[in-house]
């Protein structure tokens, strides 16, 4: 494992690779590396050398550190000036099997994950203002800027996030941040099945009391959180007269729908913590783990989907992602990526043994000009395909 200590030294390592065509998995922590398709390389190269902010202007609501910073250390800076990160990353190390609260800036960026939040803030790329990247040859690029308006051409940042590091290394990235809220609170309806659920989740959705969370928990996941039958919750993150006044509101949208409870500040955010890092799913450890995304109507299908083949979940963002665990089989996988298709939507296999991560598609295939665009990407920021190959698609 090469671990240097600036982004000269990366760069040098990176040029070395690529004129000898060696092929390098590319990580910050490795709390990913189950995620998708096993990568075969001569070597591993490492961000966590890289460490550090390098520009924070509250004021400004701008933060820039270099990418291999733990998440949990640019979380307790930024809290330091009541602010935190817009997009709530999730810390799937539970389910991955790896070291908690060590995954890094730069691994959240590179594989995009977004957490309950995203219903109301976007993903974890909207958010990314600017960054420094060493290609695939060698060459350090600079991307976007350090202010919230700039015009810099081709958005390289939103190319570069969500490529789990096939395209480039980053070196250093800055973010966009908000004031973090003062409180929150959730309301909790118990007992429905899961289209109610849904039906109720977009009802909150739709109101406007500003909801950042919409999950449904069935009775199995809700069980993690105390319930004894299937949970539905929704969050509102505010001032605290403010919560307290759109949770009454809220009741009211919900009143047809059944009993409710209120949780308060410390409950609502242990629920939810739970929710984003997946703590609520019932996965065996044999068992694979698939996040896939689908329009919120069509999620209460993909939890029968996973239960027709022994499986079990739940869904976030107001039913729109449905996450699931299932036997690790060739047959779940099909069962499970046919239902996703069938809906409209994609999917990621979160965890799976190797030897399955390496035989079966890990996200949906692209349409040939799509592809073609991929490709001559690919091709121009990493010419001879040595940054992480096959992490998503066998051959590139």
């Amino acid at each position: 494992m090469l671990c240097p200590a600036d982004e000269a030294a990366l760069a040098g390592l990176v040029a070395g690779a690529h004129a000898a065509g060696e092929p390098m998995l590319v990580e910050g922590a490795g709390t990913k590396r189950g995620m998708l398709r096993p990568v075969q390389a001569a070597r591993s190269i490492s961000t966590r050398g890289l460490t550090g902010a390098t520009l924070y202007a509250p004021k400004e609501l701008v933060f820039s550190a270099r990418s291999g910073t733990r998440v949990r250390d640019v979380e307790a800076m930024l809290a330091g000036e009541g602010q935190h990160l817009i997009a709530e990353p999730p810390d799937y190390a539970a389910l991955l099997g790896t070291v908690p609260d060590t995954q890094t800036l730069g691994g959240v960026v590179a594989t995009n994950l977004s957490g309950p939040r995203r219903v109301m803030s976007g993903a974890v790329r909207d958010h990314v203002l600017g960054m420094r990247v060493v290609d695939g040859t060698g060459a350090v690029m600079r991307a976007g800027g350090r202010v919230l308006k700039n015009v810099t051409g081709l958005d390289v940042c939103k190319l570069v996030a969500g490529s789990h590091g096939t395209l480039g290394v980053m070196t250093e990235i800055t973010l966009k941040v908000l004031p973090a809220p003062e409180a929150t609170g959730s309301l909790v309806l118990s007992g429905l099945d899961a289209a109610r659920g849904v039906a109720a989740l977009s009802a909150a959705l739709g109101s406007p009391y500003g909801v950042s969370g919409a999950a449904f928990l069935p009775a199995e996941a809700a069980c993690r959180l105390g319930y004894g039958t299937s949970a539905t919750l929704v969050r509102i993150e505010e001032f605290a007269d403010s919560v307290t006044y759109r949770l009454g509101r809220l009741r009211e949208v919900w009143c047809n729908f059944g009993e409710m409870v209120v949780l308060d500040d410390a409950a609502s955010r242990d629920a939810w913590s739970a929710i984003r890092d997946a703590a609520v799913l019932p996965a065996g450890e044999e068992e694979a783990v698939w996040r896939i995304s689908v329009r919120p109507s069509r999620g209460p299908s993909m939890l029968a989907a996973a239960a027709a083949c022994g499986g079990r979940g739940y869904l976030d963002w107001g039913g729109g992602l449905a996450m699931l665990a299932a036997p690790a089989t060739e047959a779940a996988h099909a069962a499970l990526t046919g239902a996703a298709r069938a809906a409209g939507g994609v999917w990621t296999l979160l965890r799976a043994p190797e030897p399955m991560r390496a035989a079966v598609d890990v996200v949906p295939g692209e349409a040939a000009p799509l592809r073609r665009i991929g490709q001559k990407v690919k091709a121009t920021m990493d010419p001879r395909g040595i940054l992480n190959p096959g992490r998503i698609f066998a051959g590139m």
